[in-house]
């Protein structure tokens, strides 16, 4: 792994780092050329740091000199070197016994196989271990999932299975399978009877867990729940006594048993210190915040306060006490009878460190957080402390209610409370010493079913970002002529925004996908054509998990939303009262998509037969009468392969089904050609400080042996080299005329 290093006014002075090198790297620009020269897409005078460094003089080496501590940083963070064949030994034994079993049960019928479940769940109450009965059990799940699913669990899904029955983390690569490994050890410990939970980390992922893989389990005759934000507490409590409840991470109303946490180091480790609060109301807002945003408005850094990004803290300098003292007319801000200190310090970190479309968005008349992490916004959170009111305030909203904590646990004590919790990542290796010391969770790699061929380029690092962005733009061009799509992964909305308005610019079509409210409401839509020719797709880090992009484009994915856009308009009521906050206009919803999204336009047939299916239900459920939330289950149960004894469910689904044969003619001809082309190329504008983000993002490609690349663009303005590096990192004097940077 290398970075390489480039002058930001022009893209032909690059210059790479290499990540083996352990002592100070020299480099000078043309100087023995032909020992450095390397073949960048950004120009041809490239030079690889750490080759024959020796021969440069010593008066450049002491001009030039750059700390290696940037190939530590950029390079082989991802590389690991246990590739999961010790676990595939370990369990070979009973993947052998499963697959003995898989005649007999491929004989069953389907009735027959879901008699299996209830012989099961007999022998597990009669005092039988689920150990015992994992074989028997797996064996089901698989022929359940061919039937349903259309797809076989492969033996390495199967030993990922057995690792979370045992209580362990599951360290699986990109497009090998989580969401279907989870259903063998949701299914073997739910007939114990005593409930099990599968936690996601969003609700989008929840929904569209359950209503994919939870078609094995509901074929079986076990009921599957979903917890979703806008659910009543009625429909929670009837959702959690279901045997298995797929939820996002938040409280659940039956008693722990047994957990299945996919992404789990991003709820366990990433999301660990966030508690969870039981708050009430407390006392009105006070005025107090409007005149402290007033006052960090008017003070200066450096003059009244200094910022510590990396501690997220802020220090008033006594020019700003004495200012503060001086507008507020007080003696002492830290006088406990007016307590001004509090609001004029959160105040200041409002404007310093929380920024809008980046910490934040704005909706309406609401301040809603942005998960750094996951990109999304965090509903129903708020920051503590004064804080979420100081961002009101500063925005000129109105300030919400401040509350009081009745009760809190953090995810990880709360988590903790069960008595036999496991998860599954891509990308838990790194953190397995923590897993292990906090959790007592054992860390096992599972290895792939094929060979991973990504290829993953050497970083490039601007000096500047205007630089770093032109070169993105260069970089997503050259691919999108290739036919390749691109992936772009941002760390903001509001860099989101930016790029798409340069890509629009250069005239490149492309969708953005972040956590602004028109953008959500039309992920599905966006993911399911990420894999087509020549598509281009900005991302926050909303992309980054549990985001499978498939090449040539997703065409269930397209037929669900085809379908979609005809029936939910005709059955769902305009808006629902009890859904709605009371702070928001009620929205206004077409369900219409964009018709490039569609590989083809449906025939004549397939349309009157969904037209057809779609007046039937309309007649039969009546016109515009279901919340959408009930009308998006039933379209679940129309998508899915599991018995449909109702008649407009059935005639739906006979629908969808042709619709998906139609579009796949299309998306595997596309397939091919994508794969041909090179497949997905991921592009990264900036390094997150938590290096299973960038891990996560890079693995959107080349899932299941397909081909891809990657690539991260760096500029030294960004934040991971502006706050962790500091005064390490700063450009030389003599850039201006050589081309060189010190690191």
């Amino acid at each position: 792994m290398a970075a390489t290093l480039c002058d930001s006014p022009s893209l032909n002075n690059c210059l790479s780092v290499s990540s083996f090198t352990t002592k100070s790297l020299l480099a000078q620009k043309n100087h023995h050329q032909k020992n450095f020269i390397v073949s960048t897409p950004f120009g041809r005078n490239g030079f690889l740091f750490g080759a024959k460094t020796s021969k440069l003089p010593s008066r450049r080496r002491r001009r030039m000199v750059a700390s290696a501590s940037l190939g530590g940083l950029l390079g082989g963070i991802f590389k690991g070197t246990d590739t999961g064949e010790s676990t595939r030994q370990q369990y070979a034994g009973t993947v052998g016994v499963i697959n003995r079993m898989e005649a007999e049960i491929s004989a069953l019928s389907d009735s027959e196989l879901r008699e299996k479940t209830s012989v099961l769940k007999e022998r597990a109450q009669n005092g039988e271990s689920l150990d015992s009965l994992l074989p028997e059990a797996f064996a089901v799940v698989r022929e359940a999932s061919k039937r349903v699913l259309g797809l076989r669990p492969f033996d390495v899904q199967l030993i990922g299975g057995m690792v979370l029955h045992k209580g362990e983390i599951a360290e699986m690569k990109t497009g090998e399978g989580k969401t279907l490994v989870a259903i063998l050890p949701a299914y073997l410990n739910a007939l114990s009877g005593k409930g099990v939970h599968v936690v996601t980390v969003n609700d989008y992922l929840a929904r569209r867990d359950c209503e994919w893989v939870g078609q094995v389990p509901r074929f079986l005759g076990l009921k599957v729940g979903l917890i979703q934000q806008n659910m009543t507490s009625e429909q929670r409590r009837e959702n959690y006594l279901c045997d298995i409840t797929y939820s996002v991470e938040e409280l659940v109303l039956r008693g722990f048993n047994y957990c299945v946490i996919d992404e789990v180091d991003s709820i366990l480790i990433d999301e660990a210190r966030t508690p969870l609060i039981i708050s009430g109301p407390a006392e009105k807002p006070s005025d107090r915040y409007y005149k402290a945003a007033k006052i960090a408005a008017a003070f200066e850094q450096d003059i009244h306060y200094t910022v510590e990004e990396k501690q997220k803290t802020i220090l008033l300098t006594e020019q700003g006490y004495e200012d503060a003292e001086e507008i507020l007319g007080v003696k002492d801000l830290y006088d406990p009878r007016e307590q001004w200190a509090s609001y004029v310090l959160n105040a200041i970190k409002a404007k310093e460190l929380f920024l809008r479309d980046v910490n934040y968005i704005l909706r309406g008349k609401e301040v809603l957080i942005v998960d750094e992490f996951t990109g999304r916004v965090m509903q129903g959170r708020r920051w503590s402390d004064g804080l979420h009111q100081a961002v009101e305030a500063k925005e000129g909203l109105p300030i919400q209610n401040e509350t009081v904590t009745l009760a809190s646990i953090s995810y990880q004590n709360f988590f903790l409370q069960f008595p036999k919790l496991c998860g599954m990542t891509g990308t838990a290796a790194t953190e397995s010493t923590e897993f292990e010391s906090i959790y007592k969770l054992k860390v096992t790699i599972v290895p792939t079913n094929k060979p991973m061929i990504r290829k993953d380029e050497s970083d490039v690092v601007f000096r500047a970002a205007t630089g770093k962005w032109r070169a993105v733009v260069v970089e997503i061009s050259r691919m999108h002529k290739t036919g390749r799509p691109v992936l772009v992964g941002t760390t903001s909305v509001e860099q989101s925004d930016a790029l798409s308005e340069q890509l629009q610019a250069v005239g490149i079509p492309h969708e953005v996908l972040n956590a602004k409210p028109e953008n959500v409401e039309r992920e599905a839509e966006i993911v399911a054509q990420s894999g087509r020719l020549g598509a281009v797709t900005i991302a926050t880090n909303m992309a980054g998990r549990g985001t499978d992009i498939i090449l040539g484009g997703n065409a269930e994915f397209m037929a669900r939303l085809k379908l979609r856009e005809m029936l939910m308009p005709r059955v769902v009521k305009p808006f629902e009262e009890g859904y709605i906050s009371v702070k928001k206009a009620p929205p206004t919803k077409t369900w219409k998509v964009n018709e490039s999204l569609f590989p083809c336009k449906l025939s004549n047939e397939n349309a009157k037969l969904a037209e057809d299916a779609v007046k039937l239900a309309v007649k039969t459920w009546g016109q515009r009468s279901l919340i959408e939330l009930e009308a998006e289950e039933r379209l679940s149960y129309t998508c899915e392969k599991s018995p449909a004894k109702d008649e407009v469910i059935g005639k739906l689904r006979t629908a969808f089904l042709e619709i998906v044969k139609e579009y796949k003619v299309y998306t595997e001809e596309e397939r091919r050609k994508v794969v041909s082309a090179g497949g997905l190329h991921v592009v990264g504008t900036e390094r997150h400080e938590s290096r299973r983000i960038d891990n996560q993002l890079r693995g959107r490609s080349g899932r299941q042996g397909d081909p891809g690349s990657s690539r991260f663009f760096l500029g030294l303005e960004d934040n991971i080299f502006r706050i962790f590096g500091g005064d390490r990192i700063q450009v030389s004097p003599f850039s201006a005329l050589s081309g060189y940077a010190t690191l």
